[in-house]
């Protein structure tokens, strides 16, 4: 029981990880500035 909880949060662990390294990786500043829509 103790093996299946630890893979269980292993995997939350590893897919927390992918989630962040796609989000904020390789971004100095976090998301770039968004340019203004035309409006006339």
């Amino acid at each position: 029981m103790g093996l299946i909880l630890l893979e269980a949060l292993l995997a939350l662990v590893i897919l927390v990880a992918i989630v962040w390294w796609t989000m904020f990786s390789g971004r100095k500043r976090g998301e770039p500035p968004s340019s203004p829509d035309n409006e006339d």
